[in-house]
């Protein structure tokens, strides 16, 4: 055999092991950082969810996605590992120092009650409502509804008839075919 036949398979042979060996460094270094949860990380899984570590077993994890609300992942579902500058950067949008938050912008409250006036002031400023709708509107559309009932059974009533004379005066029930 020639040398200049076996060079394309050897060429082929070594670039499936180079991609098989890069492919088994990245598992390495997934199931090494996968080992490095600790109870209090903040992880991302594969999904895209932010959530605190609370418990490491062998192969699940215990996950605090929101303040009290826990839940179990399998270990492989964490994509990564997030130093803690970097996830409260993500989860709580600005540098986070202790249990006070560096922020200079106003809290949005959780609900739209400290939004609205209270009910003694609403009602002295209540200015009276317009009503919009053109005038006799809905009595015009009542009559265009009816006319075009009206106009409608004419209309089947018509093509009934003209089915029973090219059919010979035979009627078709559901279910009935054109076959003679």
């Amino acid at each position: 055999m020639n040398i200049v036949t076996l060079l394309p398979f050897i060429v082929l042979i070594g670039a499936m092991f180079l991609m098989t060996r890069s492919a088994k460094k990245k598992q390495q270094q997934a199931a090494q950082m996968r080992d490095q949860m600790q109870p209090g990380t903040g992880v991302r899984t594969i999904g895209g969810m932010y959530a605190t570590v609370k418990e490491v077993h062998d192969d699940t994890v215990l996950l605090e996605v929101a303040p009290g609300v826990h839940a179990v992942y399998a270990k492989n579902s964490v994509g990564a590992v997030l130093a803690d500058d970097e996830y409260n950067r993500i989860v709580h949008g600005t540098d986070f120092d202790g249990d006070e938050l560096k922020s200079d912008s106003p809290v949005v409250p959780d609900d739209a009650s400290s939004l609205i006036a209270d009910d003694g002031a609403a009602g002295a400023t209540e200015e009276p409502r317009t009503d919009l709708t053109k005038p006799g509107s809905a009595e015009a559309a009542k009559t265009e509804d009816a006319e075009t009932e009206t106009e409608t059974e004419a209309a089947g009533s018509d093509a009934d008839a003209a089915d029973a004379k090219d059919t010979g005066n035979v009627t078709k029930n559901d279910g009935d075919t054109d076959a003679k």
